[in-house]
């Protein structure tokens, strides 16, 4: 498969480390248009790819191109890619708020998903949603391709990609954050922080392993670890009074309405 990608910044990277660790393309078939020069060199010495500054000059050939670029980019970037896509090719988009209006801009097949950081790792979640001139074979490429990155969802209601933004888009920012908070907690009660990290670091993705591995509702793993007036009880009590749950929802609302308002930026012109 001939992929081009649209950006080379760190979600770019990410998924052309995913696409060369499940080999769905050789090297060679593999090209990125960045503007910034830094980018470009870096991605040249590390991946050995072709990389080109103008996007126009990235898409001929290529059955799926990607674009990962910021949102206020759009605009431009669409209108360097105008008339240069051809009917066959797959135009697949991870802009944040870019809606499947804004995008098509006369081109029928069109892709909007929403991965997250975790492709570096091969792990991601990403839900995606077509136009109705994505054909078969394209949803197929689509599907390979995002399923390098992770587990991919497909979703035909476009209104749940700004709620996957909010909350798998963002939500690795919100887990790190709480193994941060969780080392550090370690550190205050005596613990080294190396092993307070790994014992973090461990916990946290050992208990969303078990969670992915089991099938069963959180609250039901949850109860598993409680034991009447015991520690985790009292730490859970702790949380609780503290408005654990309504935070992190304010948090995903306030996240959520800010995906909506960055479809006001990207437009495609």
């Amino acid at each position: 498969m001939k992929i081009a990608f649209i950006g080379g910044g760190n979600m770019a990277e990410g998924m052309i480390a995913a696409v060369r660790r499940r080999r769905l393309a050789e090297t060679g078939d593999i090209v990125v248009a960045e503007p910034q020069p830094c980018r470009r060199q870096l991605l040249i010495k590390k991946y050995r790819l072709r990389v080109v500054e103008d996007a126009g000059d990235a898409v001929p050939d290529a059955g799926l191109v990607v674009l990962a670029i910021k949102p206020q980019d759009l605009g431009g970037v669409l209108a360097d890619l105008k008339d240069r896509l051809a009917p066959g090719q797959l135009l697949l988009s991870v802009v944040a708020g870019a809606t499947l209006d804004a995008l098509r801009g006369g081109h029928g097949a069109v892709v909007r998903a929403m991965p997250n950081i975790n492709a570096r790792g091969g792990t991601a979640v990403t839900l995606w949603t077509a136009t109705g001139g994505v054909t078969p074979a394209q949803r197929e490429t689509a599907a390979a391709f995002l399923g390098t990155l992770g587990h991919q969802l497909y979703t035909p209601d476009e209104k749940y990609l700004d709620m996957a933004t909010a909350l798998s888009g963002s939500g690795p920012a919100y887990v790190f954050l709480f193994i941060e908070a969780l080392t550090d907690a370690g550190v205050h009660i005596g613990l080294p922080r190396t092993m307070a990290a790994d014992l973090a670091v461990y916990t946290v993705s050992g208990s969303a392993a078990l969670a992915v591995k089991t099938g069963a509702p959180p609250a039901q793993l949850r109860e598993m670890v409680v034991s009447p007036g015991g520690t985790t009880a009292e730490a859970l009590l702790r949380l609780e009074e503290g408005g654990f749950r309504g935070l992190i929802t304010r948090a995903v609302v306030a996240a959520y309405e800010k995906s909506q308002g960055l479809g006001g930026k990207a437009k495609g012109g």
